[in-house]
Parts: structure tokens; C-alpha cells; sequence
């Protein structure tokens, strides 16, 4: 059985279509369900989502959305951890999850025959609705957390990460860590996951993402089944994230650390999901740093002068504004060359946007490389849960490529300057001895 899934896992599910017909609902719960219906293999792909991330968590209750998740799958309805495993496991079904500051999510892989779905989807529904926060399995994972934080404090670039987020959002939610510190982490109790759950898994947050081989009463059952025992909805706490503030000077930030390369991070605060900018900002950045050996920076910092082996840039959409990062690795003598670069093409970009032949080459790749990102079950199932959790456009999909074409130069250079100021950004370095 298990070989048999294997096999079926590494063929695509779904091959580029015209429009790719998702259907939506909601139940009587308040769940929202997407799902797309295909038969090409006997494969179910689900997902649960819920407004439960790090940047909803109670301030001093660090970590406390990311024990809560995690342990979701170690222990629920009379099962234990070994017992969800190795139930999984016998029928061939796959687990997996997946956090970040905004949601915090549950996903299933199983074979579509009713013997063996039901089964997997049996234990998810456990897990969903009823997990039960054991007390040793939470002292565990509080160790292997700790550790992995004592651990990230001897690694530059988790020492970089940290130092960007805190000084891009500041005081904001999106300034925390997934994982918590050290203090607030060894302080959480079975309560405090208890009270986080109840408050922020809720049926009326619940996204539910189905995308294989059952038919819409299945898949409509099967949201039933997985969100009608969830906790009812709760005053407890607030689902809301507050507005990202700009920055209002510039940052700058060495962290002295004993290594031959410098980690480097320059951004601020960029873009939300659904802003109007969001494709000429995409199709800007690919031009940027987000297109490789395509990319202004690439070009500049390490085809032209051999700064750095690679650099990049990216914008990170969220609720609310996420991150516009760049970044690379530079050898310590070369530190302030290589950010005196980076910040000049920055500043080139947005005063004098891009060419048409840079903007044509972006579409054609972009468009090009397109249908490579629904090919498969998994790929379409995690824009299901992202269309469904930030209330996009059921067309997204099909527009996508439409709207990539569209843009134009004049957009690109309009939408950059809204939303980046290349004299009020942020830079991180770690490396060399900071004086």
C-alpha cells in the first residue's frame, strides 16, 4: 500500500488548465471550504486553516501559537502520538502542517478509497477537534524548542533574521518569533495551549481546502465531519491584526560575529495580500532580485564585481504589510562595498524603473514558468487555503497570468515608489567584529 502511494505521489495531479474550476461555500458553522474536483488520480489533498499564528498570540505567551499547532498532532481523541503515526501510516496517509504570523494549518494526504479515507480522515478530525495538550508531550517539545533557540543564537543567520524582524516591525505582532524566545516558552503551561485553542480554532475561522478524487457531497461531508465539533466562537481574544506602521529613518544594525562571510538583510515593511500594487510589485521584483541570473541585482552585485555568490529580493504578503527583503552573503572586507551596491541599484530602480525589454523578458518567464506552480495536488491545494484565508478572488488562479500581462512599466515604477524608500531602509549585518 504504501509503495503503491509512493508511486502515485511523484506524478502530477492536475495538468495546466484554462480555468481551473474551484468551487466555494460556506456551512452552517461558518467554515469556508474551497475545492476543486479531479479524478486523474485516486488522491485526496485537505487542509484546515484557522487564524491562529504567531501574530495572535497573547504578547507574553511567546511560542504559544506554534506549541499549539504542533502539538494538535501529538496527541487527540484517546490517541497518542505513536498511535496518529503509526495510524497514518498503515493506511498510507501523510500528516503535515504548516504556521507562520498569520494562520496555522493542518494537512492531509490520503488515498481516495473509502477504506482508507475515512480512516485518515478519522484521526484528522481527532486531531482537529479533539486534541488533548498532554503534559509530558508538552514538556518535550518545550525542551527541543528551547534548544533549537540556543541553537539559532550560534548560527549567523538566524542571529540576522531575528535582528531584521525586530527592527522592520518593531513593537508590531510580525516583529515576533514562530517559534517564541527562550523565557516566554518555558513558562507555557497545558492552560495556556488549552485557552489559545479554544479561542482561535473556532468552525467560524476554519478554512477547509479539499483538492482530488471526490465528488462535492463528499467534500462537503467531509468539512462537516472535520469543523462541526470545533470550539464555538469566542470573545476571548482578537483575530485582528493591527495596521504595519512605515518606518520612519533609516536603520542600520552590525552584529559582530567570528565568520570570513557577512550576512546581510536590508528591507522594511512592503506589502499586504489583495493590494492593488501586488502585481506590478511581482512583476517588478522578479526584474529586481526575484528573477536569478535575470535580476538587476544579481548582475550588478555579482556579475559585474563577483560580491556576492547569489542575492536576492522578495516581497512577503501578509494580512498585513509582510517584509521587502534582500538579501546575501559577502566577504567581511567586501561588506560595505557590496551594501553600497545593493542600495544604489535599489535607489536606481525605484527613481528610474525598468526597461521593456527587462519587462518583457519578466512576463515571458514569469507567464512561461506558470503552469509549473499548479501542476500538482499539493501545489493547488495550498493556493485553495490561500485564496480561501485572505479572501481572494476565486478566479485568482485563471487571472493570474492575465494580470501579470498587464502590467506595464509606468505601474511597476508608480508601485515601487509607493510602497519602497530606498532612504529609510533597514540593514542588518552579522559578521565581522563591529567596530
Amino acid at each position: 500500500m504504501r509503495t503503491l502511494f509512493a508511486l502515485f505521489a511523484v506524478f502530477t495531479a492536475l495538468s495546466a488548465h484554462a480555468s481551473l474550476p474551484i468551487q466555494h461555500w460556506v456551512l452552517a458553522n461558518g467554515a469556508k471550504v474551497y475545492f476543486v474536483e479531479s479524478h486523474d488520480l485516486p488522491i485526496l489533498d485537505v487542509s484546515v486553516d484557522f487564524p491562529a499564528g504567531t501574530a495572535l498570540e497573547p504578547a507574553n505567551q511567546g511560542g504559544v501559537a506554534n506549541l499549539t499547532r504542533h502539538l494538535l498532532g501529538l496527541g487527540a481523541g484517546g490517541l497518542d502520538d505513536n498511535q496518529i503515526a503509526s495510524g497514518m501510516a498503515d493506511v498510507g496517509a501523510e500528516l503535515g502542517g504548516r504556521f507562520d504570523a498569520d494562520r496555522a494549518g493542518i494537512t492531509l494526504r490520503t488515498l481516495s478509497s473509502p477504506e482508507q479515507r475515512d480512516a485518515a480522515l478519522s484521526i484528522l478530525a481527532k486531531i482537529l477537534q479533539q486534541p488533548t495538550f498532554p503534559a509530558p508531550v508538552l514538556e518535550r517539545e518545550k525542551a527541543r524548542v528551547i534548544a533549537g533557540l540556543q541553537e539559532a543564537e550560534a548560527r549567523p543567520e538566524s542571529l540576522a533574521a531575528k535582528a531584521f524582524q525586530t527592527a522592520v516591525f518593531g513593537s508590531h505582532p510580525y516583529a515576533r518569533r514562530d517559534s517564541g524566545e527562550i523565557d516566554s516558552v518555558s513558562k507555557l503551561q497545558v492552560a495556556d495551549l488549552q485557552a489559545f485553542y479554544r479561542s482561535h480554532y473556532a468552525a467560524s475561522g476554519a478554512v477547509v481546502a479539499l483538492m482530488g478524487d471526490i465528488s462535492r457531497a463528499e467534500a462537503d461531508r467531509i468539512a462537516h465531519q472535520l469543523t462541526d465539533q470545533l470550539p464555538p466562537a469566542s470573545g476571548e481574544a482578537s483575530l485582528t491584526i493591527p495596521p504595519v506602521p512605515a518606518l520612519q529613518h533609516a536603520v542600520s544594525r552590525t552584529i559582530p560575529f567570528p565568520a570570513k562571510q557577512s550576512q546581510v538583510l536590508i528591507g522594511q515593511p512592503g506589502v499586504k495580500r489583495g493590494d492593488p500594487d501586488y502585481f506590478a510589485l511581482y512583476v517588478g521584483n522578479y526584474i529586481l532580485g526575484g528573477g536569478g541570473f535575470d535580476s538587476r541585482l544579481l548582475n550588478e552585485v555579482r556579475q559585474k564585481r563577483g560580491l556576492a555568490y547569489s542575492v536576492y529580493s522578495y516581497f512577503m504578503p501578509m494580512r498585513e504589510a509582510g517584509a521587502f527583503q534582500i538579501g546575501l552573503q559577502t566577504r567581511t572586507d567586501q561588506t560595505d562595498e557590496a551594501l553600497q551596491v545593493v542600495r544604489q541599484t535599489l535607489a536606481n530602480f525605484v527613481t528610474n524603473g525598468v526597461t521593456d525589454a527587462e519587462l518583457t523578458q519578466a512576463k515571458n518567464n514569469i507567464v512561461g514558468g506558470f503552469p509549473l506552480r499548479i501542476d500538482s495536488n499539493k501545489e493547488i491545494l495550498e493556493y485553495l487555503a490561500v485564496i480561501g484565508f485572505y479572501d481572494l478572488p476565486l478566479n485568482y488562479l485563471d487571472e493570474f497570468p492575465k494580470r501579470v500581462e498587464a502590467v506595464t512599466a509606468k505601474q511597476i515604477q508608480a508601485a515601487f515608489k509607493r510602497h519602497i524608500d530606498p532612504d529609510k531602509l533597514v540593514t542588518i549585518v552579522v559578521g565581522g567584529s563591529g567596530k
